[in-house]
């Protein structure tokens, strides 16, 4: 009795479960946090109907979702970020902007998806692009003045085709905003105990002191995983991030 008691009061954390969040899932994982938890990993679309259905107290999910919970608590100071090239989250185009007619938008993310409206809209400027449902795989339907997002580990495979024009949403935000960008935070819709928080948080920090275990337990050849992880992810959400985070959900408002 005491043993289900006990299982009931475990925190449900969401992760996504892509390569970029291998070293916040290392250092979880290796922490004695772990035992307090019940991890969950999915997509990040995924997450997000689950942290605003209840099913999850806290999830690594897309900032565009934080606008449609009731409640919402920023619980660390680690995220999925970027400075500049990002590399897993871009806009594929066997043509250039000015050519682009569709753009197919991948589902498993709604902040990638929201991000390149924002950018079209007010940064490129192009008031005639239709945006369609990219559907399960849509990467082979890419071609002509068809363009589409795509995000995570097929955005690492899909920039081995150096047919296309790769446009890197966090890059362009960038230029555009001359602000980092914050993809996903670890967001909880209730509030959580100081000492869980401040574990956590040492829990993710752990795992991004660990990157050359993660690397060696991936063994990925697509990509530089060293890169990946020390280069193109910026992981802590610093003042410049919530800035950023700041005004992406500003703008969020008018599409």
């Amino acid at each position: 009795m005491s043993t289900n008691l006990k299982e009931l009061k475990k925190i449900k954390i969401g992760a996504v479960s892509y390569l970029n969040t291998k070293p916040l899932l290392y250092g979880i994982k290796q922490s004695s946090i772990i035992h307090e938890i019940e991890l969950i990993e999915d997509y990040p679309a995924n997450l997000a109907t689950m942290l605003m259905n209840n099913e999850i107290d806290v999830g690594l999910v897309p900032v565009a979702v934080i606008p449609q919970l009731q409640e919402t608590h920023i619980v660390s100071d680690y995220c999925i970020g970027a400075n500049g090239n990002v590399a897993s989250v871009c806009l594929f185009s066997e043509t250039d902007l000015d050519n682009i007619e569709t753009i197919l938008l991948d589902y498993q993310s709604r902040t990638s998806v929201a991000l390149c409206k924002v950018l079209v809209k007010h940064y490129w400027e192009k008031s005639n692009i239709v945006f369609k449902d990219g559907g399960k795989d849509f990467r082979n339907e890419i071609k002509g003045t068809t363009a589409g997002v795509i995000i995570g580990d097929r955005a690492l495979e899909q920039r081995q085709n150096t047919a296309l024009h790769i446009y890197d949403l966090a890059e362009e935000w960038l230029h555009f905003t001359q602000l980092p960008f914050v993809f996903a935070a670890w967001v909880a819709n209730k509030k959580l105990d100081d000492t869980f928080i401040e574990n956590f948080n040492k829990a993710n920090a752990l795992g991004l002191k660990n990157i050359d275990k993660v690397v060696a337990e991936e063994n990925y050849s697509i990509y530089n995983l060293h890169q990946y992880y020390t280069q193109n992810i910026s992981y802590i959400l610093d003042e410049e991030k919530r800035k950023g985070l700041q005004l992406f959900l500003e703008y969020l408002k008018t599409i």
